[in-house]
């Protein structure tokens, strides 16, 4: 496929419903496309509130159906938690990692604001050298999901999986790794499992390619 037609794939990688051959020649792509890059992170936002509306809407009323007013308070809801869950991660970032400097593998801690409460992990896989931490809430409609990564064997197009406890796997968020940029990383992704659904996180490159897994705890 020409390069123009693999830009014009972005919207539909982002919101995943491009099938498992072309998200693969896509994430191929995305390695020498930092503009795609860039767009697929625009899309987050976008991307959730959609499976918002999905998980809120009856599969018996219409998908253009006008919304409603508890879906305007749920939309409200998750930027109020969004906006707390960046709060947290800005109070407790030196405590954390403090916290993964001195465990071995991982390390796993809950950070509470009010009435949420966000569950925060961590390891470091000996193997790879890829460090990753997982900050996860719990949210109405499933779970959002702050990472934050290093690793420095670069370049490479990589993606956060969350594996439920039942064994299947939903894709949180995807992303490209630099030419040998071991400096720490910060992605926002999102999951319809709820935060007990899941048993571990995840790092994989686009060909399937281990890289660490951080239980959920």
């Amino acid at each position: 496929m020409r390069s123009l037609e693999r830009h014009r794939d972005v919207a539909a990688y982002a919101l995943g419903v491009l099938d498992e051959a072309e998200a693969f020649r896509f994430e191929d792509h995305l390695m020498e496309c930092p503009s795609c890059t860039a767009h697929v992170t625009e899309f987050g936002p976008a991307t959730r509130q959609l499976m918002l509306y999905r998980r809120a809407t009856p599969r018996a009323v219409h998908p253009m159906a006008k919304p409603g007013p508890r879906l305007l308070d749920r939309l409200l809801g998750e930027v109020a938690g969004r906006n707390r869950l960046r709060r947290r991660s800005l109070l407790y970032g030196l405590a954390a990692s403090a916290a993964v400097a001195l465990a071995a593998p991982g390390v796993a801690m809950m950070v509470a604001d009010g009435d949420t409460a966000a569950r925060r992990v961590a390891a470091t896989d000996e193997r790879s050298g890829v460090w990753a931490q997982v900050t996860a809430e719990d949210l109405p409609w499933g779970t959002q999901v702050e990472l934050k990564v290093k690793d420095a064997a670069g370049p490479r197009a990589c993606r956060l999986v969350a594996v439920g406890r039942d064994g299947s796997e939903q894709v949180l968020t995807n992303w490209t790794v630099a030419h040998h940029d071991a400096r720490e990383n910060t992605m926002m992704g999102a999951a319809a499992f709820h935060a007990d659904e899941i048993s571990r996180y995840e790092v994989r490159t686009s060909d399937g390619e281990h890289l660490v897994t951080v239980d959920a705890g």
